[in-house]
């Protein structure tokens, strides 16, 4: 028996997701409508934007006909990491996508990258909104740790596509390096999967302190990769000449003329932003382990 609930609409979060479904379909139609490329930046970005407005009309619906009670997982933790996961990406879209294909004379391209930077600012409201407050009793992914954890997962995301076409097989180091972005990509999406099924409380272990070993290992690890992976790419690398600026890259691009050296520089980066992430998620787990009483 279908129930409607329209007061999940009248909230302020269900407004938010109004609008955020509005405006990523608004923001995908602006930019299908100049035509497409075969550059995998603007697949990324549409990828991004459809993907945002087809998941929230589901939570939508869901909510509307009462549904959501009936699905078999931890709802405030799906549509809480869905939230922080689309601010992720809407983030990366909204600068990847004026890099590479807005102009200045480029009025619909210029409107579309104004709408998406809206619909990272009302994701980014929804997560706030959604994230549970001190004192408050929710599910692992609205806390800080677990956002964290959203946050990991989708940087090391963008280290595997970042990866593509570098020759990390040539030096131990970099497979290592490798071999510590996957390792803690796998865990922190086990995880992640594990809280949504509501799988994650059968775990015969101390859960906090099982978090807190893991996040300690995955400092250590990313700190060898944040000391190795630069030392094995650049070392004896300059960047080539051959590199092309954006414009020129827009113009060879049906050659596949790209800098992937630049990739080397991409993953360097995001290697540091997670070494942030789990060090902050370390001194979260720490602090509930050693520091907060249980209630």
């Amino acid at each position: 028996m279908v129930t409607l609930n329209t007061q999940s609409l009248t909230t302020p979060v269900g407004i938010i997701r109004l609008l955020e479904f509005v405006l990523t379909l608004i923001t995908f139609s602006l930019v299908a409508s100049v035509g497409h490329t075969t550059f995998s930046f603007w697949a990324w970005c549409m990828f991004t934007w459809s993907f945002c407005c087809f998941v929230t009309l589901v939570i939508i619906i869901l909510e509307l006909t009462s549904l959501n009670t009936k699905v078999p997982i931890s709802w405030d933790d799906f549509t809480t990491a869905f939230a922080m996961l689309s601010t992720l990406m809407l983030l990366a879209a909204s600068v990847i996508y004026p890099k590479f294909f807005v102009c200045s004379k480029c009025a619909t391209q210029i409107a579309a990258t104004v709408i998406s930077c809206v619909c990272f600012g009302l994701y980014a409201t929804e997560v706030g909104l959604t994230r549970a407050k001190p004192g408050e009793i929710s599910g692992f992914l609205s806390t800080v740790p677990g956002l964290l954890k959203v946050l990991e997962t989708f940087v090391a995301c963008i280290i595997f596509i970042s990866l593509e076409s570098i020759g990390y097989s040539k030096y131990a180091g970099l497979q290592w390096c490798v071999a510590v972005y996957s390792i803690c990509f796998i865990v922190s999406l086990l995880i992640i999967l594990l809280t949504i099924g509501r799988l994650l409380a059968r775990c015969p272990f101390p859960l906090d302190k099982c978090l807190m070993g893991f996040n300690v290992l995955a400092v250590i690890m990313y700190i060898t990769a944040v000391v190795m992976w630069p030392i094995y790419s650049f070392n004896g690398n300059p960047r080539p000449s051959i590199c092309f600026s954006i414009q020129q890259y827009q113009q060879y691009q049906q050659y596949q003329l790209y800098c992937l050296w630049d990739n080397l520089v991409v993953v360097s980066c995001m290697t540091c932003i997670n070494l942030i992430a789990y060090i902050v998620d370390t001194v979260y787990s720490v602090r509930l382990v050693f520091f907060v009483s249980p209630a």
